[in-house]
């Protein structure tokens, strides 16, 4: 069951990474990538970040076959970068199931399940205890 949207013809996808959620549309094109009404350098300046998600649509060979927009919310830059590649890698495979091999061999179909822990009550922060004073 292929999540396409039937009116426009997108492939759907959705991905997480620590708190941030990505919401990917795939469809046929000349290889745009935008992220929240900007073009990928300009919302990712950093290059390990513009890295994460073209390295999906180099493992697929789709990098200039595809248009992709994406509204990412929460987290920081790196948690986005992350969602945005788990995003496009489920809205790739839903474009076209024969990628499906390719992505999971390279790990873009794996959830990165690190959160950040939580707050413990009595604790400074999720394990920093209170500073021993002898007297």
């Amino acid at each position: 069951m292929a999540k396409v949207d039937q009116k426009t013809g997108e492939a759907l996808g959705t991905g997480r990474r620590k708190s941030s959620v990505a919401r990917v549309r795939v469809k046929s094109g000349a290889g745009s990538i935008v992220i929240n009404g900007k073009p990928l350098e300009n919302f990712f300046p950093v290059l390990q970040d513009q890295r994460a998600i073209t390295d999906t649509l180099a493992a697929t060979g789709t990098a200039s076959g595809v248009d992709i927009r994406i509204t990412v919310t929460g987290g920081g830059t790196t948690g986005q970068a992350g969602a945005c590649r788990m995003g496009i890698a489920r809205a790739l495979v839903n474009f076209d199931t024969e990628h499906f091999n390719a992505l999971r061999e390279g790990g873009f179909l794996t959830r990165d399940s690190r959160m950040k822990e939580r707050k413990k009550p009595g604790l400074h922060g999720a394990r920093r205890g209170t500073q021993f004073s002898k007297r």
